[in-house]
């Protein structure tokens, strides 16, 4: 965790590097900045690309980036939904595109994979305030074009850290607002030193209470690099870390127990109740880790037709969380001997230590004149240690010492692809695309996992699987005058189970799970005018074998996702922009399409399998989304007001909105099984000004608000109901608890709040 000194002794340093640095060069700036891009280049999409994507620039990024997570500075793009278990975008996030969860959606930065490689998240909480040191962004919706790390089944986000700069800067942006969130980063550059090298940094401090209960995070972030410019070679080193402190608030509350104890009740951490009945909370209940990254890139002008890039990484991340755990087996954690079914409180930790590293590598070659073809891959190894301690025991049975290791896993997993792309101009406008990719997984468990049954034992992951993969994509794409284009691309793409498909399905005793493929049809129209822009894309995404959210959450709050044979997404999304004056901007985007599932099938009340005959709605993917921005800019002052609406959601894939269940009196009532739909407003107001009396090139101070009009709505849930047949008909019950207690949770997303920021430019 850094210092707050190391805040002041940047502070201090960074105004006497840009005093010192030469402010001149004779290296082609252009071509350097060209040159720094490379790596992002080989799997980016271009305005050729036949394919849906969106390009975020540095200054679009700024303009939101306050203090939440990155999921939320993208959710204004097409397609996509964030949540949040605090409630106000601070610590635990992620984000959906087109329905699809967070873990099919392949992320990378500088083109090197990001997405944890036993998961498949992304763990954002570990890249605090990463925005502030991303220069561009581009989201490709559906398959995209080829990349590296895990297959992209609904987006890419294609992250680009910012360049080195020939000048020297310095920039302080400070953030405070709402459930004591505050943001502090510190950026700076040295510019050019002798002609050839520069460093950049950045130091960030962020925190929060959260919206809900002890939801709170405290996290700490650097990102620092250092490159070597030359006129055609450039070899740039890049570090950043994260670590984080986060109360747990991955449990969601029925409706009914926020009904006694409000929106905000969190039960994580909860205790045996005190002598005068009152509820306790485990103060360390809380998530804490360190994940560092390193990055090494060669980026080379061969000559003026052909560009290499070649680049090695490593990324190390090692923490744990705590847990108390009221009333528990002890046997659960090899702690009764003998077997006499005791229970005890405890508190346990499990702990996650993993290294991932690799190489990737990019050909690149442009004639200038009507081919553009690219050669890349890359290897990757993950090997990742998954352990558990059991820390202290109210009333234990056997002789127990403090750190008892109750479990002892190990995942390996190697990833390697090769893939060519070929754009080829056949006459002026009309251009053809292909892409093919070959890729291998290897994937190897083995050791007692954290379930112990106290009749047999441990349950051991002992299995390796090979999966071999080839994902072509074809397109077509037609400028057919400045004004006009069209174009349509259709890509296959296959995926591998993650570690949670093994483990969910071996836990209910289930096969296990199989690769899933889908096929991608994507088809588009773009319109493009002095003063306004607009675009439709329709896609088609048809899987098979698709690991679908079944709705249920595992007994550590991660949902769980299993293979449904038969479905698809289809849908069309728009874009408009229109700026008729300097002082005001337009812009919106819809989406509205049909998820569906054919022949679902659970367990019912008597131990026997019920098929929902015909097709039924995906699970969190809703049939309507729309962003609305006005953008107002008058001598300085900003303004933006932003709405956003999300449809409703099925939390299941039954096509079941309600379950029946029991009041207080034993009366049956209705429980729903929806996210109801919502419409959120922000505001956002700035002021830009010149402070160069006081050495400040220039300010802005401003204030956004959040959900302008305290919309209640939760951003997030899941149903686990049992399910009976009652007049021949399949239905949703709970009998666990009264209403929807113990059968379903939500996450609510807080009422009105704000941030107030104030950024300063040396």
């Amino acid at each position: 965790m850094k210092k707050p000194q190391s805040l002041v002794f940047l502070l201090a340093c960074c105004p006497a590097l840009y005093a010192a640095t030469p402010k001149e060069t004779k290296l082609d700036t252009l071509k350097t900045y060209q040159l720094q891009s490379v790596q992002v280049t080989s799997t980016r999409a271009s305005r050729t690309t036949p394919m849906a994507f969106q390009n975020i620039n540095k200054q679009q990024l700024k303009a939101i980036n306050y203090g939440q997570d990155i999921p939320f500075l993208l959710s204004l793009t097409p397609s996509v939904i964030t949540t949040s278990d605090a409630g106000n975008g601070i610590g635990y996030t992620s984000l959906r595109v087109r329905g699809t969860d967070p873990s099919r959606i392949n992320i990378t930065s500088n083109g090197i994979p990001i997405n944890d490689a036993e998961s498949s998240q992304v763990y954002w909480v570990n890249m605090s305030d990463f925005a502030s040191s991303v220069s561009s962004m581009q989201i490709q919706r559906g398959v995209g074009t080829s990349t590296n790390g895990s297959s992209a089944f609904g987006a890419t986000v294609n992250m680009e850290t910012e360049q080195i700069g020939m000048n020297p800067f310095l920039s302080v942006d400070l953030s405070a607002g709402s459930y004591a969130s505050h943001k502090e980063t510190l950026r700076f550059g040295t510019g050019l030193l002798g002609g050839h090298w520069g460093i950049q940094g950045r130091l960030s401090n962020l925190g929060s209470d959260g919206y809900r209960d002890r939801a709170s995070a405290k996290l700490n972030s650097y990102f620092v690099q250092a490159g070597y410019f030359a006129d055609n070679t450039i070899v740039k080193f890049i570090t950043f870390n994260g670590t984080e402190r986060t109360y747990h608030a991955w449990d969601y509350t029925s409706k009914y127990i926020q009904s006694l104890y409000g929106r905000t009740y969190n039960p994580s951490g909860e205790m045996e109740k005190d002598a005068n009945g009152n509820a306790q909370f485990y103060r360390d209940q809380t998530d804490n880790y360190h994940q560092q990254h390193y990055q090494l890139f060669w980026n080379q002008f061969l000559n003026k037709y052909w560009t290499l890039n070649v680049a090695l990484h490593y990324t190390n991340g090692k923490g744990y969380y705590e847990q108390y755990k009221m009333d528990t087996k002890l046997s659960k954690y090899g702690l009764d001997a003998n077997k006499t079914k005791a229970k005890s409180s405890l508190v346990r930790q499990k702990w996650l230590s993993n290294d991932f590293f690799g190489t990737i590598a990019s050909l690149q070659f442009n004639n200038k004149k009507n081919v553009e073809a690219t050669i890349g891959g890359g290897w990757n190894k993950y090997d990742g240690d998954h352990y558990g301690y059991v820390t202290w025991v109210a009333k234990p049975v056997d002789p127990f010492f403090p750190y008892h290791r109750y479990y002892d896993n190990n995942t390996k997993k190697t990833d390697f692809n090769v893939y060519s792309k070929l754009n080829y101009t056949f006459t002026e406008g009309l251009n053809g695309f292909v892409d093919l990719q070959y890729r291998h997984v290897g994937i190897k468990m083995n050791g007692p996992s954290d379930v112990i049954n106290a009749k047999t034992g441990a349950l051991v992951y002992d299995l390796k699987n090979n999966f071999s993969f080839f994902n072509p994509k074809f397109g077509v794409n037609y400028q057919i005058n400045p004004n006009h284009r069209f174009y349509a691309s259709y890509a296959i793409s296959h995926r591998e189970p993650v570690r949670d498909n093994y483990e969910n399905n071996l836990k209910a005793q289930l096969s296990l799970p199989t690769a899933e493929r889908l096929n991608d049809l994507e088809v588009g129209y773009q319109l493009r005018l002095k003063k306004f822009n607009a675009g439709v894309n329709f896609y088609h995404m048809n899987y098979k074998d698709q690991f679908v959210l079944t709705g249920e959450v595992n007994n550590l709050g991660e949902a769980i996702t299993r293979n449904f044979a038969k479905s698809y997404r289809m849908g069309v999304e728009l874009e408009m922009n229109y700026k008729p004056t300097s002082w005001f901007e337009w812009s919106a985007n819809a989406t509205f399409s049909k998820n569906r599932v054919s022949n679902v099938s659970v367990t019912d009340d008597k131990g026997a399998t019920q098929v929902i005959e015909g097709e039924s709605p995906l699970s969190f993917s809703p049939s309507a989304m729309f962003n609305n921005i006005f953008t107002f800019n008058y001598k300085g002052f900003k303004a933006m007001l932003i709405n956003r609406y999300v449809g409703e959601q099925y939390l299941t894939n039954t096509g079941i909105r309600n379950m029946v269940s029991k009041d207080k009196d034993s009366n049956p009532v209705l429980s729903t099984m929806m996210l109801k739909s919502y419409c959120v407003t922000d505001l956002d107001l700035s002021y830009n000004f010149s402070l160069k009396r006081l050495g400040v090139k220039d300010a802005t101070f401003g204030v956004s608000f959040y959900n302008l009009f305290s919309a209640k709505y939760d951003n997030n849930g899941w149903a686990g109901p049992e399910y009976t047949k009652v007049n021949n008909k399949l239905t949703a019950v709970n009998t666990q608890g009264p209403y929807d207690t113990d059968a379903a949770g939500f996450a609510p997303s807080a009422p009105f709040n704000f941030m107030a920021h104030l950024s300063l430019n040396f």
